[in-house]
């Protein structure tokens, strides 16, 4: 299958992959580079949410892929409504696009999702990036810090929902949030938002994870993929001391916290993160 190849995430043309009856929107930066960067999404996210800089910065060295899974964005079907069956569908996405390897970053609940891929099935992803997520059965939201009303703003509508959501109510990392929106808003080809119907059913799919259980996070202990776990200091949506829980869990993995930051610290840091990123993925083993 032909690919298209784009200098930046701005101007990267949205293709479509068939697989089976259903239809996935993706992009892609620097085809055939080496072993591809997969990314998952976090929820309410879609194809434009993913920050061009981090994107165009890991993209600089690499191939880069983003889609959209069923029944989000641009893609068809039904959205489903358990972090199972959208790391099914992320890998039908993989097979359909002959994804044989790759390394896996997932924010949010695309973290939940990598996590997911990872331990279903070992021999395809070769490093692990997790930012801003939890394990199963992890430390639920404090209702105090308010980021159910945040989200029940409506997703996707304005840039600017994210900057409560994704920066710290600091001056400073509100101007960088300000910064992200800006570098959003240069793409003038823009998905379809997220769906109110996609919005329940990934609701069902945060519930369904966070469900408490003995063994529910065992699962950790067979992820074996070298991961970097990243957070910020302050993250309210999935809260930081779940990143301590994986950094604890997993059995081969880093723990990078950025200060005065919340749920999307590579947004705020995109330059740091790109580095950080290249330099794990670019390491044969943690050491």
């Amino acid at each position: 299958m032909a690919v298209t190849q784009d200098a930046a995430a701005a101007t990267a043309v949205t293709q479509f992959v068939e697989a089976g009856s259903e239809r996935f929107a993706y992009r892609q930066i620097n085809a055939g580079s080496g072993i591809p960067v997969l990314l998952t999404q976090h929820f309410m996210g879609n194809l434009d949410t993913i920050d061009p800089a981090v994107l165009d910065g890991l993209g600089a060295t690499r191939e880069i892929v983003w889609f959209d899974t069923i029944g989000v964005g641009a893609s068809s079907g039904r959205p489903r409504s358990t972090i199972a069956e959208i790391a099914a569908d992320a890998l039908t996405f993989a097979d359909a696009l002959g994804l044989r390897r790759f390394d896996l970053l997932g924010h949010s609940m695309g973290g939940q999702v990598a996590q997911w891929v990872a331990y279903t099935h070992p021999e395809l992803v070769r490093k692990l990036v997790l930012v801003g997520t939890g394990p199963r059965a992890g430390v639920l939201t404090d209702p105090a810090d308010g980021a159910a009303a945040l989200f029940a703003a409506g997703p996707n509508l304005d840039d600017e929902l994210w900057l409560p959501i994704f920066f710290s109510p600091s001056a400073a990392s509100q101007a960088a949030g300000r910064r992200y929106v800006d570098r959003l808003r240069q793409r003038t080809e823009r998905d379809i938002p997220f769906s109110a119907e996609a919005v329940g059913a990934y609701s069902a799919a945060r519930i369904d994870w966070g469900q408490r259980g003995d063994g529910r996070q065992d699962y950790l202990a067979e992820i074996h993929a070298p991961t970097l776990v990243v957070n910020g200091s302050h993250d309210i949506v999935i809260p930081t001391v779940n990143s301590y829980t994986l950094h604890q869990g997993l059995p081969d993995a880093k723990l990078v916290l950025y200060p005065d930051s919340g749920h999307a610290p590579h947004f705020q840091y995109p330059q740091d993160f790109v580095a950080e990123v290249v330099r794990f993925l670019d390491q044969d083993a943690l050491t």
